[in-house]
């Protein structure tokens, strides 16, 4: 049975940073990729960024690639998201995701309950 757990988000200014967490249960992360995605007032779903566990490649939605992070905790089933030069655009609510098909077409299969990123000026 898939699990995955989130922690962190919350609120940030304008062009500060906040790091997100996931820790999945019922697979392992050596053969899955792990990643999140976002749901946003003005831009709905979107894809974030990708983990891909059997070869570890990064993968970044556009809007936050240069700005955001992702990677695992070495040895465990554990994915970082560190957001950095945050907008006010970023926020929304944060899912942590598996992928249904690798990090190739943005598939999102099971998710958290997310987390929220909120961004003032």
């Amino acid at each position: 049975q898939v699990q995955l757990v989130e922690s962190g988000g919350g609120s940030a200014q304008s062009g500060g940073s906040l790091t997100l967490s996931c820790t999945a249960s019922g697979f392992s992360l050596d053969y899955y990729s792990l990643g999140w995605f976002r749901d946003t007032p003005g831009s709905g779903r979107e894809g974030v960024a990708c983990f891909s566990g059997p070869d570890n490649r990064r993968y970044y939605g556009k809007s936050v690639k240069g700005r955001f992070t992702v990677s695992r905790e070495k040895g465990k089933n554990t994915v970082h998201l560190q957001m950095n030069n945050l907008r006010l655009d970023d926020t929304g609510i944060y899912h942590c995701t598996t992928f249904a098909n690798g990090c190739y077409d943005w598939a999102f299969d099971y998710w958290g309950q997310g987390a929220q990123v909120t961004v003032s000026a």
